[in-house]
């Protein structure tokens, strides 16, 4: 089947008309510009991106988002290779001269990916999460075109001074960066998605407006995060076996403004040090924290790597492929620059929350 960007926009859009209603994000120097057909999901993207929302200026990106049924498109969508340790289908993608069409293949939601149109189709109330990803990514898209480089890490800021939390699958970024969260001096960068670049003496690091979500095993134990279940479920979770509790997958969004007080979201900062999680739920070593050179330990930078993924589109408007290798170099001269921390040992969350306040963030 051929297809074309025209036909593209016309098989996602159809003829929904986009309501007066927008939401405009100041992200740093990018002015991202969302409109629908549903004022309900502007009026709900709004309150998640309440931080950044009402730039002002004319919009760098565009992003439409429309609420409709699943397109039923018949293309012969290709399965999107998962990461090591991934299971399942996730992504599928389809791509035709100047666009690429990316499919949730659990929600049936739609997205088009091209240098003039980004849209997102299906439904959208229902998976507003997707709409909140894709946003991100066209964010992401723009840093990684000014050469900032993606890691896949949580961030944090301590009087101005920023540091970074990467560690293997289910490793603790979140509980970690939560933890710390619940003193006053600590402000949130990003949850996993946290982008470095040099900018004259300094690396900088930046974050994406996307909150904190969090497995029920993080919410049980912090007092913070209580509110997000009720009670009794709260009570039933804490029956578990540990082990069950720390795999149970059931993402719950934190808002961080509500939960932790305002302004305590930041954009960017210096970036001064990095902790790589490569401890052991059940490790019978006490807690370890030691510096760490990336050079001849691979396996520690492979934490701290993420792909561009399906969405990302390159300045010439050719698309990142699921088989491109990474820049290791790349993220071996940021880092050099940076002090590097494996955690070994035990999973010890308070351990390392009183190493962080009193070693790294004094």
């Amino acid at each position: 089947m051929e297809l074309d960007l025209n036909g593209a926009i016309r098989l996602l859009q159809g003829d929904a008309q986009l309501c007066e209603d927008e939401l405009r994000l100041d992200l740093e120097g990018c002015v991202l510009r969302l409109r629908s057909n549903s004022p309900e999901l502007v009026a709900r993207l709004r309150k998640y991106f309440a931080h950044v929302a009402g730039a002002a200026g004319d919009p760098t990106i565009d992003v439409i988002a429309i609420e409709r049924e699943p397109v039923e498109s018949g293309l012969p969508f290709k399965d999107w290779k998962r990461e090591p340790g991934k299971t399942g289908r996730k992504d599928a993608y389809f791509d035709f001269p100047g666009g690429r069409l990316v499919l949730k293949v659990r929600t049936g939601m739609l997205f088009l990916q091209s240098g003039s149109a980004r849209i997102a189709a299906g439904p959208c109330l229902q998976y507003d999460n997707q709409v909140i990803n894709f946003i991100n990514a066209q964010y992401m898209n723009w840093l990684q075109n000014r050469e900032w480089l993606i890691c896949h890490a949580a961030g944090m800021v301590h009087n101005g001074r920023g540091f970074g939390i990467a560690g293997f699958s289910g490793g603790g970024k979140s509980t970690l960066m939560l933890h710390l969260m619940d003193h006053a001096e600590v402000k949130y960068l990003t949850n996993d998605r946290l982008f470095v670049k040099r900018i004259d003496s300094q690396i900088i690091a930046r974050g994406i407006p996307k909150l904190p979500r969090v497995n029920p095993g993080t919410i049980v134990h912090n007092p913070a995060l209580h509110s997000l279940i009720p009670p009794a479920q709260r009570e039933a979770l804490l029956q578990l076996p540990a082990e069950k509790l720390w795999e149970l997958e059931e993402k719950y969004d934190v808002d961080v403004e509500q939960t932790y007080g305002k302004g305590r979201i930041v954009q960017e900062a210096p970036l001064s040090a990095f902790l790589v999680l490569n401890w052991q739920r059940d490790g019978s070593d006490p807690l370890a924290v030691n510096p760490v050179d990336l050079g001849p330990r691979r396996e520690l930078l492979g934490a701290i790597m993420k792909s561009p993924g399906p969405f990302y589109q390159y300045p010439d408007g050719s698309f990142y492929q699921d088989d491109t290798p990474f820049d290791e170099e790349a993220y071996l001269d940021i880092f050099q620059d940076i002090t590097v921390y494996e955690v070994t040992g035990r999973v010890d969350f308070e351990g390392l929350t009183r190493f962080c306040l009193e070693r790294l963030l004094s």
